[in-house]
C-alpha cells in the first residue's frame, strides 16, 4: 500500500474512532445541566473532525481541501475544549484526559497539513 493510501486510511480511522470515544465516554457523565449542553456541543464537534476530514479527501480542488483541514483543524481544537469543560467523577479523568490529548494530536495533525499543504 502506498505511503498517502496508508496515512488516509489511518486518519480516515484515528478520528472515526476518536468520535466514537468521545460518544461512549460521554454516556458515562454526570447528568446536570451545563453537562448536557456541553455534550452536544463536544458530540458535534468530535463528529465533525471524521466528518470534513471525509470531505477533504474528496475535494475537488486544491483550495476546497485546504478549507476542509482548516476545518478539521478547529473542529479538534473545539473538541478539546469542551472535554476540558466537562463535568466528569474521577474516575473518567483519565479516559478523559486521554481524549483531550488525542484531540491535541488531531489538531496537530492537520495544523501540518495545511503547512504542507502551503
Amino acid at each position: 500500500m502506498a505511503q498517502t493510501q496508508k496515512t488516509k486510511f489511518d486518519l480516515d480511522e484515528r478520528t472515526f474512532k476518536f468520535a466514537k470515544e468521545v460518544v461512549n465516554f460521554v454516556k458515562g457523565l454526570p447528568h446536570n445541566i451545563s453537562n448536557i449542553e456541553i455534550v452536544k456541543q463536544l458530540v458535534r464537534s468530535s463528529g465533525s473532525v471524521g466528518a470534513n476530514y471525509i470531505e477533504a479527501s474528496e475535494s475537488l480542488s486544491r483550495k476546497d481541501f485546504l478549507m476542509r483541514i482548516k476545518i478539521c483543524r478547529k473542529e479538534a481544537k473545539e473538541s478539546v475544549y469542551w472535554l476540558r469543560l466537562l463535568t466528569c467523577l474521577a474516575e473518567q479523568e483519565t479516559e478523559r484526559e486521554a481524549l483531550i490529548i488525542e484531540g491535541i494530536e488531531l489538531t496537530k495533525i492537520f495544523g501540518s497539513i495545511v503547512e504542507k499543504s502551503k
